[in-house]
């Protein structure tokens, strides 16, 4: 698919897959067990927002966190898709955050049920515009970064991630077969925290890109 449709992913990508618990330390600071393979969620599309839109805070919600990924946009459709091929089906990157009602979460957790409202909120999945998949020659050490208020919350290299690119998107393919526009969203470094109305999300990819959010209450 041409570039210049994929940067269009958000409007007709299918799918927000999540894997989670991909960083070690972020595992560890939630009191979760490390994992031996991939474990992964879903968001819908309709958790899409881009800058100047702001993160809406859901009804009643008492613990948001922030979560800063690398996005994968896949460009072609595939399943069970070998390790070895799996970079053929990137079509480029976006920044993204995974952001989450952590009470919610916990709380489903407890009671070993989905994760589907603290994670598919609407505004629960803000992007970065489309990163042509040639501006990112290694996707597996790119500095991901994010701040609150100007403070700095998360920090770290897509080098520490448990799984590679490769294998996050060849185990995926195995259970859902992955078309054009879909975005993986390939986990989250320790740091994470709690934001409020009022603050200000800025995060990015290295000096790649940047972008910035302002969370509102409802």
């Amino acid at each position: 698919m041409a570039t210049f449709q994929l940067s269009r992913f958000r409007e007709f990508g299918k799918k927000i897959i999540g894997a989670a618990r991909t960083y070690r330390d972020h595992a560890v600071e939630l009191k979760n067990p490390v994992p031996t393979e991939p474990f992964v969620f879903l968001k819908p599309t309709t958790s899409y927002i881009t800058e100047g839109q702001p993160i809406k805070l859901p009804k009643g919600a008492t613990e948001i966190h922030h979560e800063v990924e690398l996005g994968i946009v896949i460009g072609k459709t595939g399943s069970e898709i070998p390790e070895s091929q799996a970079m053929d089906y990137v079509g480029g990157y976006a920044l993204a955050l995974d952001m989450t009602d952590r009470a919610a979460q916990d709380k489903a957790k407890a009671a070993g049920l989905p994760w589907s409202t603290a994670k598919g909120f609407d505004t629960a999945c803000p992007v970065s515009a489309f990163i042509p998949k040639e501006k990112i020659p290694n996707p597996q050490n790119v500095e991901l970064w994010l701040k609150v208020n100007g403070a700095g919350k998360q920090k770290a290299s897509t080098k520490d991630m448990l799984f590679t690119i490769p294998h996050l998107i060849s185990w995926i393919s195995n259970y859902f077969t992955l078309e054009p526009g879909d975005l993986i969203l390939t986990g989250t470094p320790s740091g994470v925290g709690p934001v409020k109305a009022g603050d200000k999300i800025e995060c990015g990819l290295g000096d790649l890109v940047k972008m910035s959010f302002t969370v509102v209450g409802r």
